[in-house]
């Protein structure tokens, strides 16, 4: 059956747009509009404020909101809050903030915070002299937005330097403006993106109206204006370390020591193993996503900056490095987050103010080097299960609960289950010949 075009979709209201898509894409008695009215938020006031944050919404899409306690982070305890679907992501994280909370916690250092934003731009002439002109643009830039950046400034932040970059090896007369940012507690996003623009429209004046270059040289197009998601400059490193003995012993007979010279190597595999670096890190991000979501931050662009700073040297690596130095375990991670407690989501999302709260409220750079803990933990679960028990027996535990409920287990036959798979192993096939077995006991 084909699919009819429509018209003025974004015009319609919320219920005419589900009923449309029901009647046109779920007419066969898939769906009806209740499926997607009965997530609506109870108070109208707040389902519209969720409304509000995109286009075309007919609905909510419901994650669980979780809580991961314990974390010791530079010498305090945090409870964090995660927004996240997969199956142990939260408990794993957990499990890592309470083991190192008797080791002394996790120690992050903020690396810096500046953000980049770009202007592309063609214009027919030489880098050298463009360079001769960029004093005196770089003025009259800064002069130009002094009415845009002056409530940033009072809280500290602006723009840090400015500089033009040769960009004609990709294409003839290709030149850049790259500008350097302080935004303080928020992302900048729309700070950043506003001063480009403004830069853009000066830089094609300037030239137009210079009066030393001949015609032929006052042409200038502005290709685009953007801020970047790539931050290796506002970066953080969270790190654990302790004795190798203070480690402890570990499933299936493994001593502290063994357990150390393992992980380290399983570490420096992804270190120098895409294939690796890309699951690790993947684990990494299953944690720095989660409370990226829960505080209303763009987790999208953390996970992109992350990647590419992965592969800021030519190979993909996995971000975090491991070494055994002196008798002491030493595990740590550096990565870009480029987040925001103020502005955006943060402020807007009944939730994510509730995340925030929890928090105590951090600044930026409290909650950078929070997310980079979390991330730090979700890693050290990971491997950790991966050079001892493995993956699977953990995960599956955590996802049999899901299993029971896409099989439709009464609630009788889920507690015999849950008992029953303390000792055996989970597989969907397993739990369910399990659940057929009690029927059957059960009609007996």
């Amino acid at each position: 059956m084909s699919k009819k075009k429509v018209d003025g979709f974004s015009k319609k209201n919320k219920l005419e747009k589900t009923d449309w898509l029901v009647q046109e894409y779920l007419s066969s008695g898939e769906g009806n509009v209740s499926d997607f009215t009965k997530f609506w938020l109870a108070s109208p006031e707040e389902q519209k404020l969720i409304d509000g944050f995109s286009e075309n919404t007919i609905s909510n899409f419901v994650l669980p909101y979780g809580i991961a306690p314990n974390f010791l982070i530079d010498g305090q305890i945090y409870a964090v809050p995660m927004v996240i679907e997969e199956s142990s992501v939260v408990a794993a994280a957990a499990s890592a903030a309470k083991y190192w909370l008797e080791r002394d916690g996790f120690f992050t250092t903020i690396l810096g915070t500046t953000k980049v934003g770009q202007i592309h731009f063609i214009w027919p002439g030489s880098f050298g002299q463009l360079s001769s002109f960029s004093e005196d643009l770089t003025h009259k830039l800064l002069h130009g937005v002094e009415d845009i950046i002056g409530n940033m400034k009072k809280r500290g932040g602006g723009i840090e330097k400015i500089e033009f970059l040769d960009y004609t090896f990709c294409e003839a007369n290709l030149y850049q403006c790259r500008v350097h940012f302080q935004t303080c507690d928020s992302m900048g996003a729309n700070f950043i993106n506003t001063i480009l623009e403004k830069f853009a429209d000066i830089i094609e004046n300037y030239f137009v109206d210079h009066n030393e270059l001949p015609d032929e040289k006052k042409d200038v197009d502005i290709i685009m204006s953007i801020l970047s998601n790539y931050t290796p400059e506002c970066l953080v490193r969270a790190e654990v370390r302790t004795p190798i003995h203070r480690l402890g012993d570990f499933a299936n007979g493994m001593m502290a020591k063994t357990l150390a010279e393992k992980f380290a190597l399983a570490v420096k595999i992804a270190r120098n193993d895409v294939y690796r670096a890309t699951t690790h890190n993947k684990g990494i991000f299953n944690g720095i996503d989660a409370e990226g979501l829960a505080t209303g931050n763009d987790f999208r662009a953390v996970e992109a900056a992350g990647h590419a700073y992965a592969a800021k040297d030519g190979l993909y690596r996995g971000l975090s490095q491991c070494a055994i130095e002196g008798g002491y375990f030493h595990f740590w991670l550096d990565i870009p987050l480029a987040v925001g407690t103020i502005g955006g989501l943060t402020t807007l999302h009944p939730l994510a103010k509730k995340s925030m709260e929890i928090l105590g409220n951090p600044n930026a750079e409290t909650l950078m080097s929070i997310m980079a803990s979390v991330g730090l933990a979700q890693n050290f679960s990971a491997v950790k299960s991966l050079v001892t028990t493995g993956i699977q027996q953990g995960h599956m535990k955590m996802h049999l609960l899901n299993i029971l409920n896409s099989l439709e287990a009464s609630d009788t036959v889920s507690r015999k289950a849950i008992l029953h798979f303390e000792k055996n192993t989970v597989s969907y096939s397993a739990v369910r010949e399990f659940i057929v077995k009690e029927n059957l006991n059960s009609d007996l």
